[in-house]
This record gives C-alpha cells, sequence and structure tokens, in this order.
C-alpha cells in the first residue's frame, strides 16, 4: 500500500518500461490490453509535460511515477510469483480466461489504477513534496482528462460491432458497473479521506484495506466472463 517503486523512473522511463512489458505479452492478454491503453496515457501525459498544459509540471511528473510505480509493483510481483494487490488480483487472475471481452480487461485495469493507486499516488507525492491535496487539484483534473480521452477511445475501439450484437447486452450490463466518471470522484474523495488520516497509521491503513479489497470487488465484477465466448481481439491503440 505505501511502497514508492517507480519513483526513481522519469516518464520517458517508464514509458520504455511499459513497452518492455509489451513486448512480452500476447494480443489477447488481459495485462497486455490494460497495458496498451495505460501507456497511450503515459505518452499523453509525457507529451503535455513537454507544453504549458499542467500548472505545475515537476509536481505532475513526481506523481505520475508514483501513480505508474504501483502498476509496475503488481506487473512485477505476478512475473515474480507473489500475489499483486487485491485490487489488481483480478486482471492478473484471469487475463487468460477466453469468455472476457477485452474492453472489460481494460477497465478492470483502469478501476484498480484510478480508485486504489491514484489516490496513494497523490498523497504519497504530497508528502514527498510538502503540498496539500488542494495544490495538486488542477492538475489532477487534467490528468483525469486524459484518462478519460483515452477511455473513450478505448471503449470505441473495443465494443462490439454488428457481427457480435449477441454480447452486446451481457457485455452493456457487465460494464454498467463502472464509471470513469464516478471512478474519479470517488478517487478524490479517497484522497481528502486518506490525507487527513496520515497522521492516524491505525486508521489510514484499515482504510487502505478496505479501498484495496473493494475496488478489487469491482474489478472482479467487471470480468465476469460473457455467455459464450469474446471472439473479437484487442483493437491496436
Amino acid at each position: 500500500m505505501t511502497q514508492l517503486t517507480g519513483r526513481e523512473l522519469t516518464v520517458d522511463q517508464i514509458v520504455d518500461r511499459m513497452r518492455e512489458i509489451g513486448r512480452g505479452l500476447g494480443d489477447s492478454d488481459g495485462v497486455g490490453v490494460f497495458n496498451r491503453m495505460y501507456l497511450t496515457v503515459t505518452e499523453l501525459v509525457r507529451d503535455r509535460l513537454a507544453g504549458a498544459y499542467f500548472d505545475d509540471p515537476g509536481t505532475v511528473a513526481e506523481l505520475d511515477a508514483l501513480f505508474a510505480g504501483r502498476y509496475l509493483t503488481a506487473v512485477d510481483a505476478a512475473a515474480g510469483g507473489r500475489r499483486p494487490p487485491a485490487c489488481w488480483r483480478p486482471l492478473f487472475e484471469l487475463r487468460a480466461h477466453p469468455g472476457i471481452h477485452p474492453l472489460q480487461f481494460a477497465l478492470s485495469g483502469m478501476n484498480a489504477h484510478i480508485e486504489h493507486d491514484l489516490p496513494f499516488a497523490v498523497v504519497d507525492t504530497c508528502r514527498l513534496l510538502d503540498r496539500e491535496p488542494h495544490d495538486l487539484a488542477a492538475d489532477y483534473r487534467r490528468i483525469n482528462e486524459l484518462l478519460a480521452q483515452v477511455e473513450g477511445e478505448v471503449r470505441e475501439s473495443l465494443l462490439p460491432g454488428p457481427d457480435a450484437l449477441d454480447l452486446a447486452g451481457p457485455l452493456a450490463h457487465v460494464l454498467g458497473v463502472w464509471s470513469i466518471d464516478r471512478a474519479r470522484e470517488a478517487a478524490w474523495a479517497s484522497v481528502l479521506a486518506l490525507w487527513e488520516l496520515r497522521r492516524v497509521p491505525l486508521a489510514y491503513g484499515a482504510l487502505g484495506v478496505a479501498l484495496d479489497g473493494s475496488v478489487g470487488m469491482v474489478g472482479r465484477a467487471l470480468l465476469t466472463p460473457l455467455d459464450g465466448h469474446a471472439e473479437a481481439g484487442p483493437a491496436a491503440y
């Protein structure tokens, strides 16, 4: 819950690491589906850091490293035969299930990363740089805009076409479990709660465990296998 793996990496190094991870994963691997999506987000953040998109690019670069580090820690845990955090377990455990549509994998990963990892990354950034959450609020919203942009593109690219209408009903039902707008609002509420509890280790830890578990339950619901097998492979994005 408090690991800061990835902090020592630059955004360019994080992009390189994600590309390396992606090269080792097949097109149908659920982790690979999410990795491609997250790589796109990270490349957008990297490109915006070079311009005037963010109010405080240095703080955003720190946040991005801490944020990505939590995903990379989960990848390393699974690769090493260890259990990743509860919020990530459904994706890693079900990554090869043939009855799960690629969009389910993408959203399950976003669920874990936004609703669990992002709040802790914001709090860790504030602690390290002696900031308050409200100091990051404007750039937090800008990062969320990039996440929403990519999430919309991925939904459009991976949703079944006319030749897969038999999946549309069950898939729509499963995907109705999660909304990126609700996830972003919930993540910011978690930031504020964690920040208020940062000097009460027992309460902070209890909230962290509860958040990890509840996000994991939603992730598992998102990965409910559909009737039949999802035939369409992940689109290139």
